[in-house]
């Protein structure tokens, strides 16, 4: 028996969301327009509570612009990296270092990014630890969480050898599990962003004390694929910017975090080109 158009997108729909473990338990609305478009988003988050964060916001994109949007799930970063590489998603939120990657490989442009902040990297210590200059970690093993983490390794890892400093990587997973490797002097530093410093629980933030700040960069930018019409990519693009103007969609907005909506561009991203981000990127 053949599939109607809304039967298959259920399927596809759901499909998804089982890959990402998330439930497909969800309402499942109509297609709002002849245009579905495929929607990826960096796993920043553990699958549902993304799913929490970006169905409501997708849903309000639907009512804005007419078209569909489906969300795909990734376990990890990595197969998110592939998938984005590949050109598998119409449009994605990925970060700074992914949108460079992604324009080279496929073309993709960013369309919103927050202009409220921006993301740097940290390399934390013992409160009581004697090091008192980044120059002090040379030969020292520092944790990372991943070697791909772009705030918490790459550019703290590039900043270190762009002073000569040549740092041993211990790599264990999550920004957490950094914090804790400090924190029991396991190493003797490690690399995070300041929101996952704070978050931790206040026995590991009163044992730990920042010593170094990488340089400034751009945020995460929500960016689109050139096979996507230019006319469309302007409408998704406007209709978020409508969206962070009004109190309820602003709100929304902020979960991923993007807390002060501004159109972006490749320029935002350029100068990544010659931070040395790509001696410590590893392809999978």
């Amino acid at each position: 028996m053949g599939w109607t158009r809304k039967q298959a997108w259920f399927f596809a729909l759901s499909a998804a969301l089982v890959s990402a473990g998330l439930s497909a338990a969800e309402p499942i609305r109509p297609e709002s327009a002849d245009r579905v478009y495929s929607f990826g988003v960096v796993p920043q988050f553990e699958p549902r509570k993304l799913f929490r964060i970006w169905r409501p916001i997708l849903d309000e994109l639907e009512q804005r612009t007419g078209f569909s949007f489906r969300l795909v799930g990734t376990a990890k970063i990595p197969a998110f990296e592939k998938k984005f590489m590949a050109g598998n998603f119409d449009f994605a939120y990925m970060n700074p270092y992914h949108i460079m990657l992604g324009h080279d490989s496929q073309g993709y442009v960013p369309l919103v990014r927050d202009g409220g902040r921006v993301l740097k990297g940290i390399v934390v210590v013992r409160k009581d630890s004697p090091i008192a200059s980044i120059t002090e970690l040379n030969g020292q093993e520092v944790a990372f969480p991943a070697p791909n983490a772009l705030g918490a390794s790459l550019l703290p890892r590039a900043d270190l050898a762009q002073r000569n400093i040549h740092v041993l990587p211990r790599y264990v997973q999550t920004h957490s599990s950094v914090y804790l490797h400090v924190a029991k002097k396991l190493t003797v530093a490690g690399g995070g962003v300041a929101s996952t410093l704070r978050s931790q629980k206040q026995s590991i933030k009163d044992a730990l004390r920042v010593l170094y700040t990488t340089r400034p960069m751009a945020p995460h930018p929500i960016a689109a694929h050139p096979r996507v019409p230019k006319a469309h990519r302007q409408r998704v693009k406007q209709a978020l910017l409508d969206m962070a103007a009004a109190a309820k969609g602003r709100a929304r907005l902020a979960k991923i975090p993007i807390k002060q909506a501004v159109a972006a561009s490749m320029d935002d991203y350029s100068e990544l080109k010659t931070w040395g981000l790509e001696d410590f990127y590893i392809k999978k």
